[in-house]
């Protein structure tokens, strides 16, 4: 593998901002990206599901990885590269190379629904001819196929599939992979916030996150938590981010989370067709919630408190 790269902690899936006339806002991408990477976070993962990478072109693609690493100075830039076939794919992924990208996360590909072997076919397709650590990217909800357990722990053998983004619910599997990886140089992270802490106690090293877009600095110190082995602060944290984590989800993300990232006034809630603005009825329990977040005390500050 041509370099190696800590897949511990968090890594916050990027928003990709648009302004009125639905382009994208690099001026609020890079200030979002510092703000992040002020936070703590260890990596950022521009261009995936909630970075709207569908409704991209493979030209914006590029743009919003290169700019992405041109703003932060010191955190790994890991590029959404899937695509439903796998030639769109390898191209998504060799340009994500020559901009500078970190490591790769690939989601399977949707709507074709392929066999197992063609799974394993695709992901070492792209593996044998891009020599960057890649997370495979489990999420059957929107693809159609979950990637079974045989097949992530024969993709984890190839030296450059480095990881596995777990977004199927299912936590036996995910734990099932975690063991059966133990001997490889493999990272399972979790891709549902509401699951982040089980996840790292079956063997996970931390998390692709839509919530610390938004909470970024207790999404850090709940995954910091969970991997010293203090599953109470951890369980607290993820307590106080519990009404998060479900508001983030009401609708197709990411929906929620754009919306939360403008009440917040971190970008615009603006969405590429065909998704829409965060339906009137949920949009006052977000920012309920979100306001709450902001009053209450918390595990974080508790701790920032008793380290003066």
């Amino acid at each position: 593998m041509s370099s190696a790269i800590d897949l511990s902690g968090v890594f916050p899936a990027m928003c990709t901002p648009f302004d009125e006339d639905r382009r994208i806002d690099f001026e609020t991408l890079r200030t979002d990206a510092q703000r992040l990477e002020a936070a703590g976070v260890d990596g950022l993962v521009p261009v995936g599901s909630t970075g709207e990478s569908a409704t991209l072109t493979h030209d914006d693609h590029v743009r919003v990885v290169a700019a992405v690493i041109e703003a932060v100075d010191d955190v790994p830039v890991i590029a959404g590269t899937g695509s439903n076939n796998t030639r769109e794919a390898l191209e998504l992924s060799e340009r994500a190379v020559d901009a500078g990208a970190d490591a790769l996360v690939i989601i399977s590909p949707y709507y074709n629904k392929p066999e197992q072997r063609g799974l394993v076919e695709h992901f070492r397709t792209i593996a044998d001819a891009v020599d960057l650590p890649q997370i495979v990217y489990n999420v059957p909800s929107r693809t159609g196929r979950n990637i079974e357990p045989d097949t992530a722990v024969e993709l984890a053998s190839h030296e450059n599939v480095a990881g596995y983004k777990a977004a199927s619910g299912d936590l036996g599997q995910i734990g099932e992979i975690a063991e059966r990886t133990t001997d490889e140089d493999f990272a399972v992270l979790s891709g549902d916030d509401a699951l982040t802490v089980p996840v790292i106690s079956v063997g996970g090293t931390g998390t692709i996150s839509v919530a610390a877009n938004i909470e970024p600095e207790r999404t850090c110190a709940m995954v910091g938590a969970a991997l010293d082995g203090d599953y109470v602060r951890a369980r607290n944290i993820h307590h106080e981010l519990g009404a998060l984590f479900r508001g983030l989800f009401v609708e197709t993300n990411p929906i929620p989370v754009k919306e939360a990232m403008q009440i917040r006034g971190y970008g615009p809630a603006r969405l590429r067709s065909p998704l829409s603005r965060l339906a009137d009825e949920y949009r006052e329990d977000l920012e309920t919630l979100l306001a709450d977040l902001e009053r209450e005390p918390t595990e974080v500050a508790d701790a920032a408190e008793g380290d003066r």
